[in-house]
């Protein structure tokens, strides 16, 4: 929820902003989720009509001020999560999301600050103490009707992050985006962007949606899944396999609250349906797809997993594999639990039975960890020097242990297989 100190903070300031002859705005997407209803608690305002340095003057005579880019023009207040900018204008210098000039200019005018803005409904503004709604570029209308459209050519085409934004606010809102948006993200280069970037755009779209296949769909209708997302490229030129995908990152945005790692299952529920011959090109394939977004260790060792052992739940069970085999998957697994729901999503099945008993054999599989086996200074204590083959021993009891041997047992099995190696 919207903190209202934000609030009254951002009134307190717009009437001392006022009494200066300025005028303080709300703008991007707290207005817009005013417009559709939504909470947003991220409460952004705009400072019109006066210097930054009576600006400075006012917020130090309302708290501690915090700056946030003095050379953007952006400020804040300790404690408070309400960011405060003025009016900028900025000129690409390159083709990255951070080449660009930027002006503060106080004196712009808000239909000139709002032109800068990416999209209809990111460009309405509110005056904080009239409530009035500027809105220079129809973005209410867009709001009503469900579009997504740019507001200018050449200053939206300066961004080509912008291209990203697009598909994850598509995703987010379940909206269209306008044949000319469309038109003109085809010409975008995406080639020099920061992959951190495109990795935060990508989670939004993956997390902050209940249709995250809008975000692929909206790339692929662009021509813009090839730069960063070359796997997904890939299927994307094959109907089924593409829609089989879509589908299951869509039912995975339904599951992914329930997950270990949600924003893992949710990159894995696509990774899993990359094109390979084989479980481990699969996960290959899931790890390249990573190495280009991000370096987190730990999603890269969860989605790799995933790939890998996706279809193993469905498949033991078909086979009506033996216990011990099923405590190995889990055993090997990153992730047991969101692994049973994956299988699910990946074999497009709904098998209540099915995943019952999966899920009891996971319950059996976690009580089986909690009790004692074989540790290494066990078997220090029976003679075994560290080294290569105590870690081949404790493999082996370790293969005991899932199979349901109780500690004492497996020790002596695993001191006489010691006396073979």
């Amino acid at each position: 929820m919207t903190d209202t100190k934000d609030i009254l903070m951002a009134k307190r300031l717009a009437e001392k902003v006022s009494h200066a002859g300025g005028r303080v705005y709300y703008v991007g997407g707290f207005v817009r989720d005013q417009v559709l209803g939504r909470d947003n608690k991220d409460v952004d305002v705009e400072v019109h009509g006066i210097t930054p340095k009576q600006l400075e003057e006012i917020l130090d005579s309302l708290g501690q001020r915090t700056v946030m880019g003095a050379s953007f023009g952006i400020y804040g207040l300790r404690h408070l999560d309400l960011d405060i900018a003025m009016p900028r204008s900025e000129h690409a210098t390159g083709r990255g999301h951070k080449d660009f000039d930027v002006f503060v200019d106080p004196f712009l005018g808000p239909e000139k600050a709002a032109m800068r803005r990416d999209f209809t409904f990111n460009a309405l503004m509110q005056d904080v103490l009239t409530g009035e709604i500027l809105d220079f570029f129809g973005g209410v209308q867009d709001l009503k009707t469900g579009v997504l459209r740019h507001v200018n050519d050449d200053t939206f085409q300066e961004d080509p992050l912008r291209v990203l934004r697009a598909a994850q606010f598509a995703a987010r809102f379940e909206f269209r985006v306008a044949p000319e948006t469309i038109r003109l993200c085809k010409k975008m280069d995406l080639t020099y962007l920061a992959s951190e970037r495109i990795m935060e755009e990508l989670s939004k779209g993956l997390m902050k949606s209940k249709s995250p296949d809008i975000f692929f769909r909206v790339l692929k209708e662009m021509d813009q899944l090839e730069t960063w997302f070359p796997n997904v490229s890939v299927i994307s030129k094959d109907g089924a396999r593409f829609e089989k995908a879509m589908r299951a990152i869509k039912r995975a945005a339904g599951k992914r609250e329930g997950a270990n790692s949600p924003l893992g299952f949710m990159l894995s529920s696509l990774a899993c349906h990359f094109e390979a011959d084989t479980a481990e090109e699969r996960a290959s394939a899931a790890e390249e797809f990573l190495t280009a977004l991000t370096n987190e260790a730990k999603l890269h060792k969860y989605v790799r997993s995933m790939a890998l052992l996706s279809d193993q739940p469905h498949a033991l069970y078909a086979e009506n594999a033996l216990q011990i085999e099923f405590m190995r998957l889990f055993d090997h697994s990153e992730s047991p639990e969101d692994l049973i729901m994956l299988s699910e999503i990946f074999n497009e099945s709904e098998d209540s039975e099915r995943e019952d008993r999966l899920v009891s054999l996971l319950s059996a599989y976690r009580m089986l960890m909690a009790e004692p086996q074989v540790r290494g200074e066990d078997l220090i204590k029976n003679g075994i020097k560290p080294g290569k083959a105590m870690g081949r021993l404790i493999a082996f009891s370790h293969d005991l242990h899932l199979s349901g041997i109780k500690k004492e047992e497996a020790l002596s099995k695993t001191l006489e297989f010691a006396k073979t190696m």
